[in-house]
């Protein structure tokens, strides 16, 4: 096995998948590159649906030929932002929603998700995950947009409703550069 703690986007994605099944829908908010669109892909299986939105064209054509060369085809792509999630996907439906924040690697580092639109998704996020299911948030403060944008993102966690989810925050509090770090949601009650 890997050394997951040295990879946060796999431990993030390990984590998540860990809650998704055979059939399930599932969401990846910010589909960049398509590594977490096809990793839900597959864990959702032929009869599962996951949604991949990205507001970039470029984003979506680098996921859609990701998909395309490991036969992957249980995908819908939408180009619009993750803030429009709730018009395409039932509430309490999901059983994950990925969010890989930041700008998309390789291309125009001016085009990054904010705090404001990320503040939104997140709420549409919890609307969609059912009871059980998980919305999982991998953090870049490397930029300013990303250290403002973690900011409200952490204190909007540590506002929720204790009743209704849980919150867990990883840091590499012992790496230098900014590394990515990790904020998991569920939301609890019974599928």
């Amino acid at each position: 096995m890997a050394n997951l703690i040295t990879k946060t986007t796999e431990l993030a994605m390990t984590v998540t998948l860990s809650y998704v099944r055979k059939g399930d829908v599932a969401v990846d908010a910010t589909c960049g590159g398509g590594y977490d669109t096809a990793a839900l892909a597959r864990a959702v299986g032929p009869e599962g649906r996951v949604y991949a939105f990205d507001i970039q064209k470029k984003a979506l054509i680098m996921t859609e030929s990701r998909l395309r060369s490991h036969g992957i085809s249980n995908v819908r792509l939408i180009r619009e932002s993750f803030v429009s999630m709730s018009s395409h996907i039932a509430e309490n439906s999901a059983a994950a929603v990925v969010f890989n924040l930041g700008y998309l690697p390789g291309g125009d580092h001016s085009i990054t998700t904010t705090a404001e639109t990320t503040a939104e998704g997140l709420e549409a996020a919890l609307r969609t995950i059912r009871p059980g299911g998980i919305v999982t948030v991998v953090m870049y403060d490397g930029h300013e947009a990303g250290a403002e944008e973690k900011k409200m993102v952490l204190e909007w966690a540590e506002a929720l409703d204790q009743s209704r989810y849980h919150a867990a925050y990883v840091s590499m509090i012992n790496q230098e550069k900014n590394p990515p770090e990790i904020l998991w949601i569920t939301k609890k009650g019974r599928e």
